[in-house]
């Protein structure tokens, strides 16, 4: 399968690739288009009340996070999650900045052609610096911060084994191609899953289409040699992240073999001021297989905020959830 526009051709009955066409139909289904910072591209939105936004890492855009955006939904929260442009359903433009910070200003223009107002903002893998550029640019639009298995020092930052190759000319290019679903599924129940039961082959096989897009990943490859690990971005990170005007919780699932609990979280914990931070099982990502788990504490402290907030129109940094 080299993209997810072969993939919606009908395929055999009960075929993996049948079943993957309806998975990523379904998902396509859920959600609607809409255009921002000059670039078509895709949201899934579900429920009313307090709104939550989901900023996406580097596999599955807001696919990777139905399973949240139905749970909070059941929870009486607006849960919003878009495609990022070279990812999942999102235009691919060949001239577009895919740098964390100019995937960080069409996150700015998507709220507003969203016409959001103030949110709650979830980040996870990559979404964690798009998500703070989004939050230093709109601070006052932020109530809280949730950070799921991301990186805040990122001049540390070395990505795991699996995603090295693809920062390297023409070695990037054959990893891609020869990243097939046989191969994609074990390094995702290898780094990426820890209970295997909650994930199907059809929903693994989606990720890697929606990596390839119509272009076979040609963005996705531009988005891992685009990063700024500056010392100058990791200090506006941490500005953003050690906002005492704001919640911050820290989620980190404990089995993370990509960005590990032990150098990432607590860094990440360190740098919002926190004394622990809230420890799940899991792996990377966590959000497919202890979603009612991560909505639970999301659910939490959007709760806390908002009956807060009523009271007194201030949010303490006290608020902030710890494990």
């Amino acid at each position: 399968m080299s993209s997810y526009s072969e993939a919606s051709r009908p395929g055999r009955p009960g075929s993996f690739r049948e079943q993957t066409r309806q998975v990523l139909a379904a998902h396509r289904a859920a959600g609607r288009p809409f255009t921002a910072d000059g670039a078509r591209s895709f949201v899934r939105e579900e429920g009313d009340g307090p709104t939550v936004v989901f900023i996406h890492g580097m596999w599955g855009a807001s696919f990777a996070y139905r399973k949240l955006l139905a749970d909070l939904a059941d929870r009486g929260i607006r849960a919003i999650a878009w495609d990022l442009p070279g990812f999942g359903f999102a235009d691919r433009p060949r001239d577009f900045d895919y740098s964390w910070a100019g995937l960080g200003r069409f996150s700015v223009d998507a709220v507003d052609a969203l016409r959001l107002d103030r949110f709650h903002l979830v980040v996870h893998d990559v979404g964690g610096p798009i998500g703070f550029e989004l939050a230093a640019a709109r601070p006052g639009q932020v109530l809280s911060l949730t950070i799921l298995n991301t990186m805040v020092d990122v001049s540390e930052f070395r990505p795991p084994w699996s995603m090295r190759p693809f920062r390297l000319p023409v070695i990037g290019e054959l990893w891609k191609a020869g990243m097939n679903r046989t191969l994609f599924r074990s390094l995702m129940r290898l780094q990426g899953i820890g209970d295997t039961t909650q994930v199907s082959d059809a929903e693994l096989d989606a990720y890697l289409l929606l990596m390839r897009g119509d272009d076979n990943g040609r963005a996705f490859l531009r988005v891992m040699r685009s990063a700024d690990q500056s010392l100058a971005k990791q200090a506006l990170y941490r500005g953003v992240v050690g906002d005492r005007s704001r919640p911050v919780q820290v989620i980190w699932a404990a089995d993370d073999p990509a960005l590990a609990l032990a150098s990432y979280g607590e860094k990440a914990r360190r740098a919002a001021h926190l004394d622990s931070l809230v420890q799940i099982p899991g792996k990377h990502f966590p959000q497919e297989d202890h979603a009612a788990l991560i909505a639970s504490h999301i659910a939490g402290l959007v709760s806390t905020v908002s009956s807060v907030g009523a009271a007194t129109d201030e949010l303490p940094r006290s608020l902030t959830v710890d494990g």
